[in-house]
């Protein structure tokens, strides 16, 4: 076992994927040099050289579209978008071509193509530096989608996305890319969950709650602030958007009765929309209260002063806990 951070987990991630595999290349703005804005890519460059490492020029859409093309050579290629917001110029890279060549071409052209984004909040940025556009994605047919809240789900979880011949979105949580954990890099990849199951990293009986990315801690956090007050939280963390993993949140919802679903991205048609309707259609029967959602506000992302007020909380999840128990509401000292 090493104990990295998540940003040294995933750079470990991309050089032992390049081990691997010689067609692994790795396309971004500033990777090379640089080592990439957040130095995920640190080191690689000088390891592996600049025709595997390539620096781009500035333009999103060129470089997914340049992907699409190593990918027809049969090139494993993972692009790096440098920001979340940066990435709508390739918007239509990625949804007309990138999630549907596999379909139109009935199978004979695959799309290995890997698209790492640092995502979400937290760090004091403003919009096209801090955005959630998970939605976007999850709604297209033909993409994979992943978001990972710890090291050793990061590592793992990319050399998965790279080895598979599905396009893959990969969320990377900035906020996250300082904290450290347990990592094994010497475990086998054909041992490691499979990147599409949900994974309950805490046990509990009274209600679920459900969370991605960064959120996956203030969950946490949530349960255990929960406990002093005697109540049990299940904590799963979805870990794959899409395809969602519903048989594990099922099986949750099914013993607790009552959920919570949490996430930074805006509530208007966001994920949890998605995640509390297929719970409805799969467990309705078992819901003792109406499943609630915690996200972020339908507001372009504010300014760095007010971002406390736009993410989250710990407060924000342990209301809608609340809510779902009929308890007290702590945040109005109303009834629910």
């Amino acid at each position: 076992m090493a104990e990295l951070t998540l940003g040294k987990a995933l750079g470990a991630g991309l050089r032992r994927a390049m081990l691997d595999d010689d067609k692994v290349v790795l396309l971004g703005e500033d990777i090379g040099k640089l080592g990439g804005v957040f130095r995920i890519t640190d080191g690689l460059l000088d390891e592996f050289g600049a025709a595997r490492v390539i620096d781009t020029p500035l333009a999103e859409s060129g470089i997914v579209g340049a992907a699409v093309g190593l990918a027809f050579r049969g090139y494993r290629p993972v692009v790096e978008i440098q920001f979340d917001g940066f990435v709508y110029p390739a918007f239509d890279q990625i949804v007309s071509q990138v999630a549907k060549l596999h379909y139109r071409t009935q199978g004979r052209v695959k799309m290995p193509i890997t698209i790492r984004i640092p995502w979400a909040g937290g760090i004091g940025a403003a919009e096209h530096h801090s955005e959630s556009p998970e939605a976007y994605f999850v709604h297209t047919a033909g993409l994979r989608v992943i978001a990972v809240s710890n090291p050793e789900d990061a590592y793992r979880s990319l050399r998965q996305a790279i080895a598979s011949d599905d396009p893959v979105i990969f969320f990377e949580p900035k906020r996250l890319y300082h904290h450290k954990g347990e990592v094994d890099l010497e475990a086998p990849l054909a041992d490691a969950a499979p990147m599409g199951l949900a994974r309950v990293v805490r046990a509990g009986s009274d209600a679920t709650l459900i969370a991605y990315g960064a959120m996956v801690s203030t969950a946490l956090q949530a349960a255990e602030a929960a406990e002093d007050d005697g109540i049990s939280l299940e904590v799963i963390d979805l870990r794959s958007l899409s395809p969602v993993d519903y048989d594990s949140v099922a099986a949750s919802v099914r013993k607790t009765g009552r959920v919570v679903v949490a996430h930074e991205a805006s509530r208007e048609a966001g994920v949890a929309a998605e995640v509390i309707a297929s719970i409805t259609e799969r467990c309705f029967e078992y819901l003792e209260s109406a499943p609630l959602r915690v996200t972020g506000h339908d507001v372009p992302y504010p300014p760095a002063k007010l971002e406390k007020f736009h993410l989250p909380d710990l407060d924000r999840l342990l209301d809608a806990v609340d809510r779902v128990l009929d308890r007290p509401n702590s945040l109005t000292g109303a009834d629910a």
